[in-house]
């Protein structure tokens, strides 16, 4: 089992790249384009994911959902949202039924 150690690295890049400028990276350049910019790769990497399963091809799925996982930190990061702050909302719904987790948020 590989731990989350390496989710941290790659958020402490994450961090150090927010101050960076856009012409030094890739992730530097999508934090200067904002948001919107952002998000819309996350909507294009999702739709890669789903079309990589829906041909049944168990690596390019496992390579387009690394590369959604990635842009869903680049995203997370921009609003100062951590690696840990997903794995306690992990925690709070563990046990918990999806109807009942559901219901319980009104």
């Amino acid at each position: 089992m590989i731990n989350l150690e390496v989710l941290h690295r790659v958020q402490a890049t994450l961090a150090e790249r927010k101050g960076a400028a856009p012409d030094s990276s890739y992730v530097a350049s999508l934090y200067a384009k904002g948001t919107d910019t952002i998000c819309k790769k996350i909507a294009e990497e999702a739709a890669e994911a789903i079309m990589a399963a829906k041909d049944g091809d168990r690596l390019h799925l496992v390579r387009e959902t690394c590369d959604l996982w990635f842009h869903t930190m680049v995203l997370l990061s921009h609003f100062d949202i951590g690696v840990d702050d997903i794995m306690v909302e992990f925690r709070r719904r563990e046990g918990i039924s999806g109807i009942d987790e559901k219901n319980s948020r009104g």
